[in-house]
């Protein structure tokens, strides 16, 4: 999970002052109108040129990504070391960085910037200059719809909110998270209404924030035809009657061999523990504070190999794509992802397409064997591959194989819009959770833990965040096919334990080109196709079909 911690997620540094190399030729001349006067003091400075212009809207960005990036760490300190009693002061600092940062984001000064940069011309849509403008004006027209109040409530309110989401998750009883559920919701859709959605609906405003440009619509148009093609392969695996050895995954396997096990694998495709750090807290995530310092979080059970090992892999696609920005354009759109769509293709692709394929078990399993030899002593790399990729309806999310994962999704999607439309009160949330999960799944969640509560999205406030999860596994499907085109046989390099031509590969197509286009216009630029949910449907059944002989 890339978690967003408070309202300066993604927060990034730049350099101070854009030399006039930098910036593109409309920016040299302004169709014959008079540069700028500034304002400053209450004294109107000489003539500005646009590379002045430009230099003092990057050095504005630049400090106030430093200033959010400063509550980002707070947030990060919350989810893994903070002590209970300072987690009501630890809200109060939040929210107050969090108001100073939004009174920075909305300054009139960044207006006047861009209007004064916006109407010397156009350019190309990837020229950097050109995209940072884009970008900040998108961020800037959506915060300035938000006042100041309603964005230090929802940092105060969800910094509690989580810690009794944390409290409440420990029960196994939702009735104590109920009232700060309300809250939250109350404060999104107060967001949604002061952002506004046009002729969409109201969760439309909320997804922007996560899918930039994308819309509810979208989102179904792609999860209609997935859903239809998974449903039918999870009955035919079902019906296949071909089960794995599940047990071989519960046996005992020590947390310390977990957490060495895993800090080297993601080392080995390319995580650097020098630029980085894995820590645990009670829902895994990552945050990356800026240049050399990327957080991992994973969580242990010694009866659940998966758990955090695959937690792993997933956090470090995530920090890999943020280790993979430009380091040079830290603190501008173009140092920033894309989208938390694209974030989670990355991760997702580390853990599913692989770190649970055949080739990679082929490189890691004998050091498995090595580091857990009472749980993995007798049993063949075979039936090792299908235990880790056994198919079978199950409570939580995060443990939850390839084929159903995405269902756990849609259920979220689902739920959310219902939240937001008025249509679900909050109090309803775990009755409804467990009537919708018997109709996606089959099974009833015995507690709240493995219902409702088993994510810490709604207590932060990331509602809109579910759906950028199965829309990171087509993504993710969609970039891994074309990689394997470019690449040659991504198989064989994975046996011999070359994950460096793919982290380059994503690092170059990706990762480095930071937010130049929207995540729809990337994977038409990258694989020349738009997006569609074939290419994960063709990558599940190649697995799969195999594994239980459809």
């Amino acid at each position: 999970m890339w978690l967003p911690l408070g309202f300066s997620s993604r927060v990034w540094e730049a350099t101070l002052r854009c030399p006039a190399a930098d910036v593109p030729t409309w920016l040299h001349h302004r169709n014959g109108r008079t540069p700028l006067k500034r304002k400053q003091t209450g004294k109107e400075n000489p003539m500005a040129t646009p590379q002045e212009l430009y230099a003092e809207l990057i050095a504005h960005l630049t400090e106030t990504a430093l200033l959010g990036s400063c509550a980002s760490v707070l947030g990060w300190d919350e989810q893994t070391y903070l002590p209970p009693g300072g987690v009501e002061h630890r809200a109060n600092q939040l929210s107050l960085l969090a108001g100073m940062v939004h009174e920075r984001t909305t300054s009139p000064r960044v207006g006047e910037l861009l209007g004064e940069l916006e109407i010397m011309g156009d350019s190309a849509e990837d020229w950097p200059q050109a995209v940072n403008l884009r970008e900040t004006r998108h961020e800037y027209n959506r915060a300035t719809k938000l006042p100041r109040r309603l964005v230090e409530e929802m940092s105060r309110v969800t910094s509690l909110a989580q810690q009794q989401w944390v409290a409440a998750r420990k029960k196994g009883d939702a009735a104590e998270f109920i009232p700060w559920l309300e809250q939250v919701v109350a404060l999104k859709r107060e967001e949604a209404e002061a952002i506004g959605y046009g002729d969409g609906v109201p969760y439309d405003a909320l997804l922007d924030h996560y899918e930039p440009g994308a819309s509810t619509a979208d989102v179904e148009a792609v999860f209609t035809p997935l859903r239809e093609e998974l449903v039918k392969l999870v009955a035919a695996i079902k019906e296949s009657g071909v089960r794995a050895d599940s047990t071989i995954i519960t046996r005992r396997y020590p947390t310390d061999a977990q957490r060495d096990f895993g800090i080297n694998a993601a080392t080995q495709i390319g995580f650097d523990f020098e630029q980085g750090r894995l820590d645990e807290a009670a829902h895994p995530f990552c945050s990356g504070f800026g240049p050399g310092d990327c957080r991992l979080t994973t969580r242990y059970d010694e009866r659940h190999f998966p758990g955090a090992f695959f937690g792993t892999l997933h956090e470090a696609g995530h920090g890999m794509y943020e280790q993979g920005l430009d380091k040079s354009a830290y603190g501008t759109p173009m140092g920033e992802s894309t989208s938390l769509g694209i974030h989670e293709s990355q991760s997702r692709m580390w853990e599913n397409f692989v770190g649970r394929s055949r080739a990679f078990w082929m490189h890691f399993y004998p050091p498995a064997q090595q580091a857990f030899a009472e749980a993995l002593g007798d049993v063949a790399v075979e039936d090792f591959y299908h235990a880790v990729n056994d198919v079978q309806p199950s409570f939580i999310r995060v443990e939850a194989d390839e084929v159903t994962y995405n269902l756990h999704i849609m259920l979220r999607f689902e739920l959310e819009q219902k939240l937001v439309s008025g249509d679900l009160k909050p109090a309803d949330v775990p009755g409804v959770w467990n009537e919708t999960f018997a109709r996606y799944f089959g099974l009833t969640p015995p507690n709240d833990a493995l219902g409702c509560l088993q994510d810490i999205h709604w207590s932060g406030g990331g509602i809109g965040y579910f759906p950028t999860y199965a829309l990171g596994n087509m993504y993710a499907a969609q970039f891994f096919e074309q990689a394997r085109k470019d690449l040659g046989d991504l198989d064989e390099q994975f046996a011999r334990g070359d994950f460096t031509p793919l982290r380059e590969w994503l690092n170059e197509h990706i990762h480095h080109r930071g937010k130049t286009y929207r995540a729809n216009r990337l994977v038409e630029v990258v694989t020349g196709e738009q997006l569609s949910h074939e290419p994960l449907v063709r990558h599940l059944h190649a697995k799969f079909d195999e594994l239980y002989n459809l």
